[in-house]
């Protein structure tokens, strides 16, 4: 019975040391990351010393770049758009540099280098987050199902003729040989369109709105888009894929993609729809938490593996169009006028660094390549906006014309986002990421001096631009994006409406439809506060005495009579 007893125990024993350590291998978790090593000693000042000068060379560049688009304001340069210009500074920059290092004089090489993780990590994300809470909601809820198809699945048609273009000529001894997972990845990144050039003139010359918030809006989502596509393509080139099938393959990066597009989108989203707590009687408060929380979703999803800048984008567009306008009048206009400010520096400064980067890192130079990938870039960019275009107005009232959809494929010009997912492939040998790099600049330089510079003579040439307002514009054609942001404030973005004028004015429109109905019935009552007369009052106090104050500090004048005060009130 004894014996029987034990061999029953080590039975038991041995069954619970086996579910132990199967659900142990089950449960715990990976690894630990090990602790980087902290710097200390001479090192630690030495990395201090070199972070200090990399700091005050950025703020050199950028505040000459500022010197820059000053002087193009004040001497009315304007039909020169500044991102044209801020590049071309930056090759002029990076010219001089290269002469002084030559000389001996300097070295500036650690400087000058752009840093992908700069890039997405400060830059990067303020852009994005601008572009989503100023962007007007009415004009992009009305298209929403068009940006989405062009910025989603038009970017997706771009990158696999672009991408499977260069395999299958690199196969065929035609160009540098890539393999699948590389030419999908450089397909990728080189499909993110950047118009900014493009959107000034559209602005300077009143062209139809509509064609105006099509390409604008697929611009902010095709980004996140590009950044999505780059990433899986990365994931697959990490992964060893040899012993998958190509169905197998095309099945994981399609599931990928799309935890990372709906996943993101709802974490962005999400996150505005709780972003706002009241704190109205403190502005500097309630300023200080939408800047938390304009950051907190990028940080977020990219702790989780998510898109942090798909969240941002998503979480911009929901806090802009619901928490905005629960805040004080005074946070809107500092909100607004902020985050202007602070895009436009990052805006700057990336252009900047685009045009040192010519003299900043090694290239290598393949005219094959290049032409080829440009030709890829054009064709896919065709076949991505004509197509969609015409099955579009199959369920559009207001079609898009064949000029529109010229005017939409010449005003697909690459910007600093290709530039920068170029820099951050991790491709091995080095040359074949020399070549990707220095192929990628030279696209961007061409489509945003050759493209953007042609956009407003094309326009002029084809007739696309309203009557009245060519013969306004005809003597003052104002490129200046920094001028026309400087002098206005987005009505939208200052709303004191109350229920019953709520109400009025959108709650028994009959021409609302779709989401717009269920948004201005449902989800805008539930998310967004309505002013009452006493809001209003309030506000309009605290408004004046803001004015008034800065009156007395600046002006060193009386701060207004009772009677102005209360003809106000």
């Amino acid at each position: 019975m004894a014996e029987s007893a034990n061999a029953t125990m080590e039975a038991v024993n041995a069954t619970l040391r086996t579910t132990l350590a199967a659900t142990t291998k089950l449960v715990l978790p990976t690894p630990a990351k090990p602790i980087l090593p902290v710097q200390t000693g001479v090192q630690a000042q030495q990395e201090e010393q070199s972070s200090g000068m990399t700091i005050f060379f950025s703020l050199l560049v950028l505040a000459i770049c500022i010197i820059l688009v000053h002087l193009l304001i004040k001497y009315r340069l304007h039909f020169l758009p500044e991102s044209v210009a801020v590049v071309s500074l930056g090759i002029l920059m990076g010219a001089f540099i290269k002469i002084i290092e030559a000389q001996k004089l300097a070295n500036w090489k650690e400087e000058e280098m752009f840093r992908p993780n700069m890039f997405f990590l400060l830059l990067l994300p303020p852009i994005i987050f601008e572009s989503g809470y100023s962007l007007h909601k009415g004009n992009f809820f009305q298209n929403i199902g068009s940006i989405t198809l062009f910025s989603v699945f038009g970017t997706a048609i771009s990158a696999f003729i672009v991408g499977g273009g260069i395999y299958f000529l690199g196969q065929a001894d035609v160009i540098y040989k890539l393999n699948m997972t590389d030419s999908f990845a450089f397909g990728s990144l080189i499909s993110a369109v950047d118009p900014v050039a493009t959107i000034a003139i559209f602005n300077a010359l009143n062209v139809d709105p509509v064609l105006n918030m099509l390409v604008f809006g697929e611009s902010i989502l095709n980004d996140a888009v590009s950044i999505v596509l780059t990433n899986t393509a990365e994931g697959l080139t990490r992964e060893n894929m040899s012993d998958v099938s190509g169905w197998q393959t095309f099945l994981q990066a399609l599931g990928y993609f799309l935890k990372m597009f709906f996943g993101s989108a709802a974490l962005g989203t999400l996150t505005g729809l709780i972003s706002h707590i009241d704190l109205r009687k403190t502005p500097s408060l309630e300023f200080g938490m939408m800047i938390i929380f304009a950051y907190l979703p990028y940080g977020l999803a990219e702790g989780i593996s998510l898109s942090g800048i798909m969240a941002i984008l998503f979480s911009g567009i929901v806090m802009s169009h619901y928490t905005h306008h629960n805040l004080s009048p005074v946070t809107q206009i500092l909100m607004q006028q902020t985050l202007r400010t602070v895009a436009f520096m990052c805006e700057t400064c990336v252009f900047a660094f685009l045009g040192l980067s010519i003299f900043s890192f090694p290239h290598k130079f393949e005219m094959s390549f290049v032409i080829w990938c440009i030709v890829l870039v054009l064709f896919g960019r065709a076949v991505n906006i004509f197509p969609l275009s015409y099955l579009l107005n199959f369920f559009r009232d207001h079609k898009i014309t064949p000029k529109m959809m010229f005017i939409m494929w010449f005003s697909g010009l690459r910007g600093a986002i290709p530039y920068a997912l170029s820099l951050h492939l991790g491709l091995e040998p080095i040359e074949k990421r020399q070549l990707i790099g220095t192929t990628t600049i030279i696209i961007v330089l061409f489509t945003i001096l050759v493209l953007g510079g042609g956009t407003m003579p094309l326009i002029r040439l084809i007739d696309i631009e309203d009557s009245k307002a060519r013969r306004r514009n005809k003597k003052d054609i104002n490129l200046s994006k920094t001028e026309k942001m400087g002098n206005t404030i987005e009505s939208e973005h200052l709303s004191e409406l109350t229920e019953e004028e709520y109400e009025a004015q959108y709650i028994k429109r009959q021409d609302l439809k779709g989401f717009m109905w269920f948004d201005a019935k449902y989800l805008n009552p539930f998310f967004t506060r309505r002013l009452t007369q006493e809001d209003l009052h309030h506000g309009r106090i605290q408004m004046k005495t803001l004015t008034n104050k800065w009156y007395e500090e600046v002006r060193q004048g009386p701060s207004g009579s009772e009677d102005d005060e209360q003809e106000l009130l």
